[in-house]
């Protein structure tokens, strides 16, 4: 991925995100502070920034200066915690490809991809470079350890349950105790067994009583928690359960802010989410980036790709 090249410029970043988080806090207005907050401030416009910066035909060190020169204490955490997270997720890997896959299909069509993987080159299989016939589990198994291959094995064997209507007070209460209680590396297994095996209008609730019992999101406390890949992977799975479409919203945009588009992940999700909910995504993508879809794949995909991805996003949101 082009974010992991030239490795030295993301690290040499994230050393200065870091310690200019160190620094005191920043004065307010009308004191003798020289660096002020900044008003138009957002996360993920700097990240952008950033990335385009380090990711292009040589290192905008001008960019990269601006940004972290022209933001306070609070806001190079954010923008530190977003870097952290970006650079280390890879968008193209194959632990993200397998949590897309697994985690966004309905339990029919987690069926069909698990059968369909083991006779032909699915994404998942490409994205490990497998080309013989094997069962996902099998590779999950040889390609993953730890809690993210349990994560990975509980998300394929589609054992979440479906919600019945009916909202269970005492089960999301004693859901939100075990995940307060649960600390160390022995007690991560009830993390993986909550997010993977309650249905997610369960898991919204339980996400927002936890808000409410601790004053901190639950995305907060996976990040305090936990490292590396599980850290990314139980993000992701928070994103996808409180809001899918916004969470592939976020993939396209990934996927197309590269120095090159990532074609695999456009394809991939506009033909899979093309006949389910794409009308969902286009609108997540619009509200959060300010710009549709439709716009952003004609200013970036280029060559053949181009017609068929504009087909299968269909129209432009006003």
């Amino acid at each position: 991925m082009s974010v992991s090249s030239g490795k030295t410029v993301p690290f040499l970043t994230q050393e200065i995100l870091s310690h200019l988080g160190l620094a005191n806090k920043t004065a307010a207005w009308g004191t003798l502070g020289t660096l002020r907050t900044f008003l138009s401030f957002s996360v993920d416009k700097d990240v952008q920034r950033l990335l385009r910066a380090i990711t292009g035909q040589g290192v905008d060190h001008r960019a990269i200066v601006d940004v972290l020169t022209n933001r306070s204490r609070e806001q190079r955490q954010l923008i530190s915690r977003a870097f952290q997270e970006r650079t280390r997720q890879a968008s193209g890997s194959a632990e993200d490809v397998a949590m897309e896959i697994l985690a966004t299909r309905d339990p029919s069509q987690l069926q069909e991809c698990l059968t369909v993987y083991k006779h032909s080159e699915s994404s998942l299989a490409v994205a490990w470079g497998k080309d013989f016939q094997v069962e996902a589990e099998e590779d999950i198994k040889s390609e993953t350890s730890g809690i993210l291959r349990d994560l990975l094995l509980a998300l394929a064997k589609g054992g979440r349950e479906s919600y019945s209507g009916i909202i269970d007070y005492n089960l999301a209460e004693q859901d939100v105790q075990a995940l307060q209680q649960a600390e160390g590396p022995s007690t991560e297994r009830t993390w993986v067994l909550i997010f993977t095996q309650r249905n997610p209008v369960h898991l919204i609730r339980v996400f927002d009583q936890y808000q409410q019992y601790t004053g901190q999101e639950l995305e907060e406390a996976v990040r305090n928690r936990f490292h590396g890949d599980i850290q990314v992977a139980l993000l992701s799975l928070a994103s996808v359960i409180r809001n899918t479409p916004l969470y592939l919203a976020d993939k396209l945009h990934q996927a197309l802010q590269e120095t090159k588009p990532n074609y695999r992940i456009l394809m991939r999700i506009l033909i899979s989410q093309s006949e389910t909910d794409l009308l969902s995504i286009r609108a997540e993508f619009k509200k959060k980036f300010g710009k549709s879809l439709y716009s952003s794949l004609q200013d970036a995909v280029k060559g053949d790709c181009r017609s068929a991805l504009l087909a299968l996003c269909r129209a432009e949101d006003i």
